[in-house]
């Protein structure tokens, strides 16, 4: 059984929000989309895949007859291509809606999905929205970040958090959605036992709250909508500057 809920709030400083998720149960599908660009393009961008991704989903899902215009990839599942497939159909759109206006010109977006199949979970990324997955007490991390910050902490682990925090280019992405045609998707997929409980979030959230605080909180609540709530709370009173989106998951084993 799959209980869900997200919380996005537009913050204490930023005008608009450019962050949008869809949660869909009945779908199984779990998505989180992080946009950025000016007039307002960053929530055009994060609309734009969000539906996108939703739209390859349930047509998948009704009907059998449609084509694989990106290939298949014979080391994920049926799902996992789908997933696969419905990601690089958003990054096209948003290319697409780019070139209509200029502006538009520049817009990109984060995105981070889950697709499930009964005890299997299809993972698709892009960018520094995160997924993390509590289970047996531990939280985890599944995604690595597509930041320039990312890049280096992994070229030169000797440097310190705080050299990192400082720095003029800590927050320049390296792989978003709507920047190019030939997109990085990261994608994995893994076995669920009962009892996980997956966090799908935008950086305004991990960005503030600490991993620590966000495993108290996930295995405090148990309600999946209060978790998300206190989540985004959280955020705010660390005084989180960008918008916030938590989308909780919870996967319990079939009685």
């Amino acid at each position: 059984m799959l209980r869900a809920c997200g919380v996005s709030d537009v913050g204490r400083v930023r005008k608009t929000n450019e962050d949008t998720f869809v949660s869909d149960p009945e779908m199984r599908l779990f998505a989180v989309a992080d946009g950025m660009g000016g007039h307002s393009a960053g929530e055009v961008a994060s609309r734009l895949a969000i539906e996108a991704i939703t739209a390859f989903i349930r047509r998948s899902a009704a009907d059998a007859d449609f084509t694989w215009p990106y290939g298949v990839d014979e080391m994920l599942s049926f799902d996992g291509n789908r997933l696969r497939t419905a990601i690089y159909l958003a990054n096209r759109r948003i290319l697409r809606a780019a070139e209509t206006t200029d502006d538009y010109s520049g817009m990109g977006t984060t995105i981070v999905g889950l697709l499930v199949n009964g005890t299997r979970v299809s993972i698709g990324h892009v960018g520094d929205s995160r997924l993390y997955v509590l289970a047996h007490g531990t939280l985890e991390q599944i995604t690595h970040d597509d930041s320039w910050a990312a890049t280096i902490l992994a070229q030169d682990p000797s440097l310190g958090p705080a050299e990192i925090a400082h720095h003029p280019m800590r927050n320049v992405l390296t792989n978003v959605l709507g920047a190019r045609e030939q997109l990085d998707i990261h994608l994995a997929e893994r076995d669920l036992e009962g009892g996980e409980v997956m966090l799908l979030c935008s950086d305004g959230l991990h960005g503030a709250v600490e991993a620590g605080a966000i495993k108290d909180i996930l295995a405090a609540k148990s309600d999946v909508d209060e978790a998300a709530r206190a989540l985004v709370e959280t955020a705010m009173e660390c005084g989180s500057r960008d918008n916030v989106t938590a989308l909780v998951v919870r996967y319990d084993a079939d009685a």
